[in-house]
């Protein structure tokens, strides 16, 4: 009777015990025991209730989904400035390259003035003394420890730079300079994206290529439109395939039940037509057959000798029917023989031998005769 008061005890024990542990898990900021959470049995209720409204650090749902949208909006801010910063540098660094390029080509082909050599060179020597003290300057995410490049460092290849006043000219010199090439650049790209426009006016140019960058995003945006259309539409093509091909599937299954369904019944027709087209035509070839005898008849023989022909015809089946009953009266004569036996055989045989030399010896005697009379 006292077993099961005691097994309530140590369940509710046990629920109690898992519970604490969830609220202690969720505010981990609050100094709390278990100790606690038992002796106000009310106050853990209205923490269970709370930890549905609040994260771990105390903040609300709400409130903290708008911090993390508002800290996602500053850093893709920052990023955005970040990343624009880098482009600047990136297109200055490139663009200054671009014109070292263009020099080296033209001096090979033309006559450079002193000053824009000296320039370019100037520029040249500051290029690579910058990169190379940024190869050999280490930054935040460098080991401050690691060896130096040849056993170079930065100080060492600042005394390549040119002399103050080469880089001064250079640096008056390069705005306009820049310009004039980016200017160039530009140019070429308006001429390369319409190029009706290469011969007009230099004013011109200007006035639509101020416009050239809302018009190549509007491009952009068209070109990504049309993208997302192609997509959609192979996309739409794939399935429309796929939907195409089971139901082409689908058609050729029920085709072959038909067949399989009345293959016995339509061959069976085609036997009948094939075999009364068969009898027809045998009876053609027969009938041509007939036709070309009886033309070979008529090409070959004359009606007279026709007529001969027939009444020897005629001759020959009367002998033929006369030979005919002459054999039957003499096959009843033989079977009437065929009953005295053997020795009536032996008889015959010997009438037949004294016949055929009686025959023969006629035969000689009239050829004596015949001999003798000449």
């Amino acid at each position: 009777m006292s077993a099961g008061p005691e097994s309530t005890h140590v369940s509710s024990l046990g629920m109690d015990d898992s519970l604490h542990q969830q609220v202690l898990a969720s505010f981990p900021l609050c100094d709390m025991t278990e100790e606690d959470l038992t002796q106000n049995p009310q106050f853990c209720k209205l923490l269970v209730t709370l930890a549905q409204h609040v994260d771990q650090t105390g903040l609300t749902v709400s409130l903290k989904t708008e911090l993390d949208k508002m800290f996602l909006f500053q850093a893709e801010q920052k990023l955005q400035s970040q990343r624009r910063h880098w482009l600047r540098s990136e297109s200055l660094h490139r663009g200054l390259q671009e014109m070292i390029q263009d020099h080296c080509v033209r001096k090979h082909h033309t006559t450079v003035p002193p000053d824009q050599t000296m320039f370019f060179e100037t520029m040249e020597k500051c290029l690579l003394v910058a990169q190379c003290v940024r190869r050999l300057d280490p930054s935040s995410t460098t080991n401050q420890d690691q060896p130096s490049v040849l056993g170079l460092n930065a100080q060492q290849v600042m005394e390549l730079m040119p002399s103050e006043k080469n880089v001064q000219r250079m640096k008056q010199s390069l705005p306009r300079e820049l310009e004039k090439h980016l200017k160039k650049k530009c140019l070429n790209l308006l001429s390369y994206y319409q190029p009706e426009w290469e011969n007009e006016s230099e004013g011109l140019k200007n006035s639509k290529l101020s416009h050239l960058s809302v018009q190549l995003d509007k491009e952009k945006k068209r070109a990504e439109s049309l993208k997302e259309t192609c997509r959609e539409n192979a996309v739409l093509l794939q399935r429309q395939t796929q939907l195409y091909l089971s139901e082409l599937t689908k058609c050729i299954q029920l085709l072959q039940s038909l067949i399989l369904d009345h293959r016995l019944k339509i061959q069976t027709d085609l036997d009948r037509k094939k075999l009364d087209y068969f009898e027809g035509k045998c009876e053609l070839v027969l009938q041509k057959i007939k036709a070309e005898m009886v033309e070979i008849q008529l090409d070959t023989y004359t009606p007279d000798s026709i007529s001969a022909h027939r009444k020897i015809r005629e001759k020959l089946e009367s002998e033929l029917k006369a030979c005919q009953v002459e054999k039957q009266s003499v096959d009843l004569k033989l079977a009437s023989f065929e009953i005295l036996g053997k020795e009536f055989e032996t008889l015959a045989e010997e009438y037949c031998r004294l016949r055929q030399e009686i025959e023969m010896k006629n035969w000689a005697l009239k050829e004596f005769t015949q001999y003798k009379d000449k």
